[in-house]
């Protein structure tokens, strides 16, 4: 049986020109770049600074505006955590996140209210998950410090106007720092925080075809945050301990093929996309598109269909060789604190989808190893499935009486 994997949006395999440029650095070039004064370690430094440079070059940053970190969790970690605790002792202590941020962005934020007694406001987003401007420009306040906001949610696909948003911001006080979380993009969508005028901005490889375990922030110039993590001089001081070298240079080489590659790479995942999206919205009935149309990831089809609950569509299609996703990695195995149940998709719930459906989208992410034949495959197998999860359910039953369903394909 075929296998296709389109949850792209949570894993992509490495690129093998990634992974040769990584090689060397797990066994000939293993030097510490914090040793420098031996030929290793001045070796593994310099491999460390070229990687940094490229990866700012990516962003349109200076090199020293880059501090690698483990993950994008732990980068959007240090924006917020490390903004809110340089200004713990101050008056200043109001945050603002968009509604649909990921769980890296509200769990610290979360904590900051708990534990540190700041005041966080989560700006709404419309039907199609774009932030609302005149509710940003309500909830600005004197004592606003930290703006957080996606730049793409990985989940519905949809892509603010960041640099727009930042404006607004910006308007209303100049000295309110704005973090925005590109994770869900690089290599997808152009990132240059110079166009955006974003004071943070977290980046991870993994969208890239580059390593998992590395991603970076960039930190604007005159921009200050307190280090997380202590107990050494690493990256200026903002992140203490051994640099993950293969992983770095593995992000940099991601970086440095994505900017070649990343418009023709759109240009045939959106191809793809659209006929994904054309022919699951031709021949299944009862189809509801998340996201916005057409300020999506190129990549991204997310959709759930009444009647027909989202895990029974996932474990069926991945019976007939398809793997897709059900949301965010990260949220996949939320449960009920009391019930083991799914918890609904905060996502979900802030676009405007019905509670009882949120547990039951579904997300084709597609990446570069997908082909024509693949999409085809999943318009011929869809509709079948779908049949099958309709007919055990009697609303659906009572809602056709009278109707006919399209159902042009089978699954074979």
């Amino acid at each position: 049986m075929r296998e296709i994997f389109v949850d792209y949006a949570n894993a992509c395999p490495v690129d093998e020109r990634v992974f040769s440029a990584m090689k060397p650095y797990f066994t000939e070039k293993f030097g510490n770049p914090s040793s420098h004064i031996i030929s290793k370690g001045n070796e593994a430094l310099k491999a460390l600074d070229e990687s940094r440079k490229t990866v700012a070059n990516f962003l349109g940053a200076e090199s020293f505006e880059i501090v690698f970190t483990g993950s994008a969790t732990e980068a959007n970690n240090l924006a917020i955590k490390g903004t809110a605790f340089k200004n713990i002792n101050k008056d200043k202590k109001h945050i603002i996140a968009s509604d649909i941020e990921h769980f890296s962005i509200t769990s610290p934020l979360r904590t900051l209210e708990l534990d540190f007694d700041f005041k966080v406001d989560y700006v709404p987003v419309d039907n199609d998950g774009i932030v609302e401007e005149s509710a940003l420009r309500k909830t600005l306040r004197e004592d606003t410090v930290l703006i957080t906001i996606q730049l793409a949610n990985n989940e519905i696909g949809s892509i603010q106007d960041i640099k727009n948003l930042v404006k607004i911001v910006k308007e209303f006080n100049e000295n309110i720092i704005f973090h925005c979380d590109a994770s869900a993009c690089g290599g997808l969508i152009d990132v240059n925080v110079k166009e955006l005028d974003v004071d943070l901005l977290t980046l991870s490889p993994i969208s890239m075809y580059g390593p998992k375990g590395i991603a970076c922030l960039y930190i604007k110039k005159g921009v200050t945050v307190k280090p997380l993590i202590e107990g050494g001089f690493q990256e200026a001081g903002l992140r203490s301990g051994t640099e993950n070298l293969p992983a770095i240079v593995g992000f940099a080489k991601a970086c440095e093929i994505s900017k070649l590659e990343m418009n023709e790479r759109a240009k045939y995942l959106s191809r793809l996309r659209d006929k994904l999206m054309d022919g699951i919205e031709k021949n299944i009935d009862f189809v509801h598109i998340t996201g916005h149309r057409t300020k999506r990831l190129p990549n991204n089809f997310s959709f759930w269909i009444e009647f027909a609950e989202g895990e029974s569509l996932l474990l069926m299609l991945n019976y007939l060789g398809v793997m897709a996703s059900s949301g965010s990695a990260c949220s996949s195995n939320l449960r009920a604190r009391d019930e083991d149940e799914l918890v609904a998709s905060p996502v979900l719930k802030a676009i405007g989808v019905p509670s009882d459906i949120c547990t039951g989208s579904l997300t084709f992410s597609l990446g570069m190893k997908n082909t024509e034949e693949d999409i085809e495959y999943i318009i011929q197998i869809m509709p079948g499935i779908v049949n099958r999860l309709w007919q055990m359910s009697p609303f659906y039953l009572d809602k056709i009486k009278g109707h006919t369903p399209k159902m042009t394909k089978v699954d074979k």
